[in-house]
């Protein structure tokens, strides 16, 4: 039976793309079984183009914090599903949800982890002065960004970039970031142990790469 999997978004649904493309092409060995946002957002098109069921909890129509958590707790339930992605999801969720689905919810942030927690990371990286900049995979804990990371993807920072040009880089590298660590935790057991990560009984003692041990690692599981 193939994995479960929610994906939570409020944009284009870019990696949402990515990751239905991935079942498609039959190297992601899962099943998209809703696409939820917190407002109107262009990926819900995208997923009524491929006949995804979608759910729309618009943050607006609800009086207050707490109903409309209540309501994405619900419409996430009812989808049983074995992994919730949240995809370029821009609302940071209450300790309570977040613990009633530990273990399955993953985000993936446009930095290196723990680098840049929150909004405006490339920018934040060219400030700094980085040579590289990334995007990490990582388990959702109350914390923002302080899950434990999977894996990451890096790519240097070159000369004349900005912002725009930094984060349209990085962003067609999550496009294979997010996919391929879908595959490997939907091929093998993942358990979350006190903010440690293991993967096919195995501690994970750093990120998987992408384009290293990751791939290595989604090989042998395919």
């Amino acid at each position: 039976m193939s994995t479960r999997l929610v994906v939570l978004l409020s944009g284009r649904g870019t990696n949402f793309s990515a990751l239905q493309q991935a079942i498609l092409d039959g190297w992601l060995s899962a099943r998209i079984v809703a696409v939820v946002a917190d407002r109107p957002a262009a990926g819900l098109a995208l997923a009524a183009e491929h006949g995804i069921d979608r759910v729309l909890i618009d943050r607006r129509r609800h009086a207050d914090r707490n109903s409309f958590e209540e309501s994405l707790a619900c419409a996430l339930a009812s989808y049983r599903p074995d992994w919730i992605v949240l995809a370029g999801f821009m609302r940071v969720l209450s300790a309570e949800l977040v613990r009633r689905f530990a273990g399955r919810m993953v985000n993936i942030h446009p930095s290196l982890l723990p680098l840049y927690r929150g909004l405006d990371t490339h920018a934040r990286a060219l400030a700094a002065g980085d040579r590289e900049h990334g995007a990490s995979v990582h388990f959702v804990t109350p914390e923002l960004d302080s899950g434990p990371v999977i894996s990451q993807v890096r790519t240097p920072i070159l000369a004349g970039d900005d912002a725009d040009s930094l984060a349209d880089r990085l962003l067609a590298l999550e496009h294979r970031l997010l996919p391929a660590t879908m595959a490997l935790l939907s091929a093998c057991p993942v358990e979350l142990r006190h903010e440690s990560i293991v993967i096919d009984h195995q501690p994970l003692d750093r990120p998987l790469e992408l384009g290293r041990d990751l791939d290595e690692r989604g090989r042998r599981t395919r």
